[in-house]
């Protein structure tokens, strides 16, 4: 059996008996092999009794769903120690866990032949691939060894930029049962994008592949790593996934094809002790500035809030088929593809591909070949298949269906009744679900068959979780059919810790707003019984196609552009994306005489190639001037109404410099 150094007495006893568990330093049996079997939440009096005992105790209802649903090397001291003032946060203060025990080996006894992942490939022709939990638990061992062998120990930061493919799980898992910090960087991010998140992460490893399929092309992931590092410093390796076999430069001494070493590893490999505070992973948001936020989450919390939230969420029974269609790249696919589920002993399908390809019925395919029973997907993806005629959707068998969501961003009412009448068929639950990457779990969202649902409102908070609303002058709201800004009192085990290397930002961004409460950036009403629907971003960040973009990134990388003085960008409603990029640009003495068409195509290039395809403009308005107030504030509020072609209502515009730069702007709007 493989050692490594630090291996304690609670470990080796763990490793010898995988359905046991430690309190203090006494080896005792787990009977709870079946996760959160405790505490599902069945009817909407039993909501609100659990949600009032959260709320009044909510040390002890999180130290009994954590003690009876999880194992543990060592019990915690202490449940919480907190201070919203300062941002500090702790949970379960000393326990001792590793969260892979939780994923994989405590279900190899009774599950260890059920799937663990279905992979569903890009084409459609070829097979799918049934992972179970046996064959997890032997690849992440395998995956652990390597990484071992690579010289990464306990802390230790790797990047990995990978396809929707099942490396990407074996990977993420294997950082964490050996105490690594992983951070997954989406694989649609440019180069320079890349470069900073393993810079300000201080990655040694970075993991990634030759390639990825989306649709009909092929994306070249591994020069696009091989461009990051001539801007990143740290890294040692590259391990390389042979999937689309394209032709790849390998660099002597740094790259590694990454097969041939887990042909050569063994499987078996002793978890790390972990404390409950210990960091698993960080995962990067946009800011409203132009450095990327790293979003820091810890051990026990996490897992404990995750398993909690994807069992009542999404009302999981044992033989279900769940899947969520995001990007493993996202929080959602950290949250409810890969740990939530498999937490519970779930099977979770991986989808590499589009909704589109090749046929605008993938998704519907997709569901009838797995008999797929919750599923989970984005209002832009709604949006844009919603558009196709119904017998796209009516062409496939989707009565395996219990339970439909959505996530990334509100949902409009036009496309929640379509998802509940061609997709749900008048049967299945909507859960609306309100979440950030902050917030580490889903936060608002009605319980199938639990709690009465309303079009476009995300409904009631998951118990544990305390929402107010705020007025500017920092006073809370009470009562219905009241509306401000979205709160939260209490924390809760999910929560980010930190921004990695910049606390104080962290403490400025979440908790300097409104002192004592994190401040979610949200506006939000709450209606006459109490459900709250989420009314949309009030700072500078924009959700378009459920991606959150910080709009000074965005100017940052525009302002590059030779031609270009300055410029400033804004969301505006769209059909597919929710949201898309509006852009005024100022250009300068070298700008005025040139192509604006070729400029424009210029200025989206730039931006996909710093950030992302993602982040390009859908217009860009040529621009005199900006609407600046005497301070030099862009009063983006009126840039977001011409914008949105509403001319009406400009609100207070005393403290404009130059009003008349207001209607110039406003004749030249682009339709």
């Amino acid at each position: 059996m493989l050692q490594h150094k630090g291996v304690t007495p609670i470990e080796q006893a763990q490793n010898k008996d995988d359905s046991s568990t430690a309190t203090g330093n006494k080896i005792k049996k787990n009977k709870k092999q079946y996760a959160m079997k405790n505490y599902v939440i069945e009817s909407l009096p039993d909501y609100f009794k659990q949600y009032k005992k959260s709320i009044k105790n909510p040390k002890k209802f999180w130290d009994k769903i954590a003690d009876e649903n999880f194992v543990w090397y060592q019990r915690w001291e202490k449940v919480v120690n907190y201070d919203m003032h300062e941002a500090k946060i702790e949970w379960f203060i000393n326990a001792k866990l590793n969260i892979t025990k939780n994923c994989i080996d405590r279900h190899l006894a009774q599950r260890g032949n059920k799937t663990a992942i279905i992979w569903e490939p890009n084409d459609p022709n070829e097979a799918a691939q049934h992972i179970t939990y046996q064959d997890l638990y032997d690849r992440v061992g395998k995956m652990s060894n390597v990484l071992r062998a690579q010289g990464i120990e306990k802390g230790d930061r790797v990047t990995i930029y990978l396809p929707m493919i099942p490396e990407l799980a074996v990977a993420m898992l294997a950082c964490a049962r050996i105490g690594a910090v992983h951070s997954v960087v989406f694989a649609g991010f440019s180069a320079s994008a890349v470069a900073s998140r393993i810079n300000d992460s201080g990655s040694k490893v970075v993991i990634t592949s030759d390639g990825s399929y989306r649709g009909n092309k092929t994306l070249d992931l591994k020069s696009i790593v091989d461009d990051a590092l001539t801007k990143a410093t740290g890294v040692g390796k590259v391990l390389v996934v042979k999937h689309t076999n394209n032709e790849v430069k390998i660099q002597e001494g740094r790259d590694l094809w990454l097969q041939p070493l887990l042909d050569d590893a063994p499987i078996e490999n002793i978890p790390t002790i972990m404390d409950a505070e210990d960091p698993l992973y960080i995962l990067y948001t946009s800011g409203s500035t132009g450095k990327p936020k790293g979003m820091l989450h810890t051990c026990a919390g996490y897992m404990v809030y995750i398993g909690y939230t994807f069992k009542n969420v999404f009302n999981y029974k044992e033989n279900d088929i769940y899947w969520c269609t995001a990007d493993i790249g996202w929080v959602t696919g950290h949250s409810y593809i890969l740990y939530g589920p498999l937490i519970n002993g779930a099977t979770t399908v991986i989808f590499e591909g589009v909704p589109t390809y090749p046929e605008p019925d993938r998704f519907w395919s997709v569901i009838e070949k797995h008999k797929v029973t919750q599923f989970y997907t984005a209002p832009t993806a709604i949006r844009s298949l919603a558009k196709e005629t119904t017998e796209w959707v009516e062409k496939h068998d989707l009565s395996s269906l219990k339970v439909i969501g959505s996530v990334g961003e509100p949902i409009n009412d036009e496309a929640w009744h379509w998802y509940n009448d061609h997709v749900g068929k008048k049967k299945c639950p909507i859960v609306d679900t309100w979440w950030q990457t902050e917030t580490g779990g889903i936060m608002i969202s009605p319980l199938p068959f639990v709690t009465p649902t309303k079009p476009t409102y995300a409904t009631l908070p998951i118990p544990g979780i305390q929402p107010v609303l705020m007025d500017e002058k920092r006073n809370e709201i009470t009562g219905n059919q009241v509306d401000g800004n979205l709160c939260i009192r209490f924390p809760w085990p999910g929560i980010a810790r930190t921004i990695w290397g910049d606390h104080q930002r962290y403490k400025d961004t979440y908790f300097s707003a409104f002192p004592g409460k994190y401040f979610t950036g949200d506006g939000a009403l709450r209606d006459e019984v109490g459900y709250y629907r989420i009314t949309g971003r009030v700072d500078d960040v924009i959700i378009v196609s459920g991606h959150n973009l910080g709009t000074a990134p965005i100017e940052d990388s525009i302002n590059e552009h030779p031609a270009v003085a300055e410029s400033a960008i804004v969301g505006y409603p769209h059909d597919i994306k929710g949201n898309a990029l509006y852009g005024f640009v100022i250009l300068k003495d070298v700008g005025e005489s040139r192509d604006r068409d070729n400029l424009r195509k210029e200025i989206n290039q730039l931006i996909a190639d710093q950030i992302g395809p993602i982040a390009k403009l859908d217009k860009i308005q040529f621009v005199a001037g900006l609407p600046k107030t005497r301070s030099g504030k862009i009063m983006r509020r009126i840039l977001r109404k011409i914008a949105e072609g509403d001319f009406n209502n400009f609100g207070d515009t005393t403290t404009l410099l130059d009003p008349d730069v207001v209607e110039a702007i406003k004749n030249e709007r682009i339709g």
